[in-house]
């Protein structure tokens, strides 16, 4: 079992930017490839980024590409996602997950989810 915990989202500006972090706790955290999800209002939830266990590889959605980066630090059991040039669109709840392989995230079926962070950008 994993327990992911995200942290770092808040109220900020259009341009801005903002960290948010996941902690994991459990099953050994290398083990595991991390991705990024969000969902927004009335919308459906919507896959963001994803890295492998090594963080040797990423995958974003066309959407954030250019402006959402995703690392890990594995000494730390933690992930982050790193967004700059906020813009309204970007207001979501944000939450990470887990699974084996990189694959299973991307295609929104990891094993395990966070309970969210929101992330509201204010004109």
């Amino acid at each position: 079992q994993v327990q992911l915990v995200e942290s770092g989202g808040g109220l900020v500006q259009t341009g801005g930017s903002l960290r948010l972090s996941c902690a994991a706790s459990g099953r050994t955290f290398s083990s595991y490839a991390v991705g990024w999800f969000r969902q927004a209002p009335g919308k459906e939830r919507e896959f963001v980024a994803a890295i492998t266990r090594t963080g040797d590889y990423t995958n974003y959605a066309n959407s954030v590409k250019g402006r959402f980066t995703i690392s890990r630090d594995n000494a730390k059991n933690t992930a982050s996602l790193q967004i700059d040039s906020l813009k309204s669109e970007d207001t979501a709840i944000y939450y990470c997950a887990a699974a084996p392989v990189i694959v299973t995230v991307i295609r929104g079926i990891p094993d395990y989810w966070g309970q969210g962070t929101q992330v509201t950008v204010s004109s």
